[in-house]
């Protein structure tokens, strides 16, 4: 590797593999050695009182296809993207608009719909759970109902969904207010030159020069709704009956793998969500080259 370089290049290379060796070292670490060690325990069972792994080729994928509570949870994660993502991406979309324009007050106004990025999960779960409250949640006093908000399996994923888009703003409005500040002005300028109103710039200059920013939050929503955990670990008690009406994959992996000490099982829950994503984010990949405005 040294050998074509002069004393002065191999320092500078030296120097520069010590700088990025912590990095790669965690990145081995932290990343690439779970997702090899979860591949292999997806082929394996625990031994007998936890002792070793036992090799179980496909018996393990086996189980999770024909295990019908697999696809119900795949079924339940999907419903909640389907919440999460397109009304996160549009409510943001219109804020980060209105919030890009010169307002008084516009940074208070950013950091109050950033807040919930950076509040706690567990604190954030805390006021949703009051809030939904069946007997003394704010919602029901307000609306004078009794509604389940949480324990009805027709609803309870709604309200996560709720819960997720609530969360979710915060973030996407600042990536799409990089983005609309990355859109030169000319183009507006010249939009009101025409007489264009602010409707019609928006879909015909706003919208499509965002698009690259729009498809990366779409992409990354999108695997971040697929992999939820925590918020439906802490908003839903395990006794609440429209658990299995909710629960993630994630979640679902959770119980196997760390309730129940099934980590083989639990391991082949998330190589199958993992291919799932995979699949996914190429159709994706495809259909950016065709709708993505390029410069």
């Amino acid at each position: 590797m040294f050998k074509n370089m002069s004393p002065k290049e191999k320092s500078e290379a030296k120097w520069g593999l010590a700088f990025v060796a912590p990095t790669m070292i965690g990145l081995i670490v932290l990343n690439f050695y779970p997702i090899v060690n979860t591949i292999y325990q997806s082929f394996c069972k625990t031994g007998d009182f936890g002792r070793g792994n036992t090799f179980v080729g496909l018996a393990n994928y086996q189980r999770v296809i024909q295990n019908p509570e697999t696809w119900q949870s795949l079924l339940n994660t999907i419903k909640y993207a389907v919440i999460e993502v397109p009304f996160g991406i549009i409510i943001a979309l219109i804020l980060a608009v209105l919030l890009n324009k010169k307002i008084a007050g516009r940074s208070v106004y950013r950091t109050i719909f950033f807040l919930p990025m950076v509040c706690a999960p567990a604190a954030v779960a805390m006021v949703w759970k009051w809030l939904y409250n069946t007997q003394f949640g704010l919602l029901n006093n307000i609306l004078h109902t009794k509604v389940a908000w949480i324990s009805d399996p027709k609803i309870a994923w709604i309200s996560i969904g709720v819960i997720g888009v609530w969360s979710i703003i915060g973030y996407n409005m600042v990536l799409f207010l990089s983005g609309l500040q990355e859109i030169p002005g000319d183009y507006y300028e010249a939009a009101d030159i025409d007489g264009a109103s602010e409707l019609r710039q928006f879909f015909s200059i706003t919208i499509p020069l965002l698009s690259p920013t729009t498809f990366f939050i779409v992409q990354t929503r999108i695997i971040g709704a697929l992999t939820i955990f925590d918020l439906m670990f802490m908003v839903m008690d395990k006794t609440n009956v429209a658990l299995k009406k909710v629960q993630s994959i994630v979640y679902l992996f959770y119980q196997y793998a760390f309730t129940n000490g099934n980590k083989g099982y639990g391991a082949t829950l998330v190589v199958v969500l993992l291919i799932f994503i995979l699949i996914l984010t190429w159709i994706l990949q495809q259909v950016e080259k065709k709708v993505v405005y390029q410069n």
